[in-house]
């Protein structure tokens, strides 16, 4: 039975690898990937013209069971159910994302909370084992991440305090010195665990908008717009921003056919 591990921390990636050689000898580690394009590549490259078969199990991604992290270095798993028809037996790891898990049971799909347990990744394994080549159905997947994704809010941490931020008392999002923040409309400031691709991919589309790499602002926060020489456009919020917040020359006709909507 041959395994991809889509994991982007690499050493969860060889940990894993180790465990499902030697606790399982009739799985071998094919390949391992740390991102959605990297995964796609490999997925490509890998795939057959058509499916065949292999040890009774429907062979056309290279392998028979993915093993398959949410959160990957440059965006969420779902892109790759996007871009590529996955025919391999799919589990899938996660550490919280509770929109995640309804997918996965809405697509009737495995999957194991990190830190994975011994006793949790037995029992993957044992159903994949029990349902052979049995496709998983990933239309229902992606609709119901696309139906529950958005966020009613966020939690932060501060010291020993958890705090609950609801999404409409947020202006803005912004990364600053490799780290990332959040600003809501009262002027607090909060330190984000998740980078801001994940969070784009969480909010509303009609209520914020990435308006460069480095910063995604709420509709309600914007106040005015200033053209600039240089093609870009400056917003001016509120709460005003401690930066320049303009909008990148390649974003500015979508932000401004978003912000007309």
């Amino acid at each position: 039975m041959n395994v991809l591990i889509v994991e982007d921390e690499v050493m969860a990636r060889k940990a894993l690898a180790r465990t499902l050689e030697s606790r399982y000898p009739q799985m071998r580690v094919v390949g391992c990937t740390g991102s959605v394009a990297e995964t796609v590549q490999w997925l490509n490259e890998h795939s057959a013209n058509g499916a065949g078969m292999h040890g009774g199990w429907v062979q056309d991604n290279g392998a028979d069971v993915i093993f398959m992290d949410v959160e990957l270095s440059d965006g969420n798993c779902f892109e790759i159910f996007r871009q590529v028809q996955i025919t391999a037996k799919v589990i899938m790891t996660t550490a919280y994302d509770s929109y995640a898990i309804k997918a996965f049971e809405a697509g009737s799909l495995d999957y194991l909370l990190k830190p994975v347990s011994p006793a949790d990744l037995d029992r993957a394994v044992s159903r994949v084992l029990r349902s052979g080549g049995v496709q998983a159905d990933f239309g229902s997947v992606l609709k119901a991440v696309d139906e529950g994704r958005h966020r009613e809010r966020f939690i932060v941490r501060i010291n020993d305090r958890i705090v609950p931020v609801k999404v409409e008392d947020i202006a803005y999002f912004c990364s600053e010195e490799k780290s990332n923040f959040l600003y809501t409309f009262d002027g607090k400031k909060y330190v984000m665990d998740s980078s801001l691709d994940i969070i784009a991919d969480e909010l509303p589309e009609k209520g914020f908008f990435r308006i460069s790499r480095s910063c995604i602002v709420s509709v309600k926060a914007i106040q005015s717009i200033v053209k600039q020489a240089s093609g870009r456009l400056l917003i001016i919020s509120e709460p005003p921003a401690g930066f320049e917040m303009t909008v990148s020359r390649a974003r500015v006709d979508d932000f401004m056919t978003w912000l007309s909507q």
